[in-house]
């Protein structure tokens, strides 16, 4: 008499984990409201000058009036738009150049010197050469943030791609296909969640380039918005510009977080 094989139990895991993110979420909330208070109460007692730290309140109020006056977006979505341009620069030279390098061993070895070079570089160093070639534009900016983000994406690229099984690929050579093919149907699949784990650390590489960029020469954005509190004494303006790069970068990575669930959805 034959017997039926039992179905696999689905898997819930992912589901597990957040239901459990949701019941620790209000411990991470009181957490930030404690702090808060703290901190406010402290000013408001006088425990802390509010020239050194300002209370809470103070920078919500700027941070109000900035948006009514439309300053604050401004400043908000001129370093979003640089740090995404430089950005994607980077990244749509470093996935190809990354694939091919990985791949081939006598590329590699021709291209590590130059990549030897270039990483140990913080953006700083290119800013004056930048302004040489580019002046005070909206391009030198670009150029900051992809000088400071191509050799870090360009390394997890390779990284990601030596590290797909070497089974994988002789099996796909067996059954006729060409390198090209290799490349696009097997090892760009393969290492693409580990490529688009590291460029989100590489994305909040970026936020400091630009920043970089916008304390030495710009007329706006929240590099420019923290410069220009500290040479006015107005600590909540450097405060108020801090928080925005952070909660910025908080929202970056929920939009990315959702994209990346459905590009690889497939792997589920």
């Amino acid at each position: 008499m034959s017997q039926s094989v039992p179905s696999s139990p689905p898997i819930v895991q992912p589901a597990k984990g957040r239901r459990a993110s949701a019941r620790l979420l209000p411990v991470s909330i009181a957490s930030v409201i404690a702090l808060l208070l703290v901190w406010e109460t402290a000013c408001r007692m006088e425990l802390i000058d509010s020239i050194f730290l300002p209370a809470p309140s103070q920078i919500l109020e700027l941070g109000m009036k900035m948006f009514a006056e439309g300053t604050l977006l401004g400043h908000v979505l001129a370093s979003t738009r640089r740090v995404m341009v430089g950005f994607l620069c980077a990244a749509l030279i470093a996935v190809p150049l990354g694939i091919f390098l990985g791949t081939s061993p006598r590329a590699r070895a021709a291209f590590d010197p130059i990549l030897s070079f270039l990483r140990p570089l913080p953006s700083m160093s290119w800013i004056p050469l930048s302004l040489l070639w580019f002046g005070i534009t909206e391009t030198q900016k670009y150029s900051i943030v992809f000088m400071g983000t191509f050799a870090p994406a360009l390394l997890y690229v390779m990284d990601a791609t030596r590290s797909i099984d070497p089974l994988l690929v002789r099996a796909a050579r067996n059954l006729g296909a060409n390198r090209w093919q290799v490349m696009r149907e097997v090892i760009l699949p393969g290492s693409l969640a580990q490529i688009i784990s590291g460029f989100k650390v590489i994305l909040g590489l970026s936020w400091t380039c630009v920043i970089s960029a916008e304390l030495v020469a710009a007329k706006e954005g929240l590099g420019f918005l923290i410069m220009n509190g500290k040479e006015f004494f107005q600590t909540d303006a450097v405060m108020l510009g801090m928080a925005m790069i952070s909660i910025t970068v908080l929202l970056i990575d929920v939009v990315s977080r959702k994209l990346e669930s459905r590009i690889l959805k497939w792997q589920k």
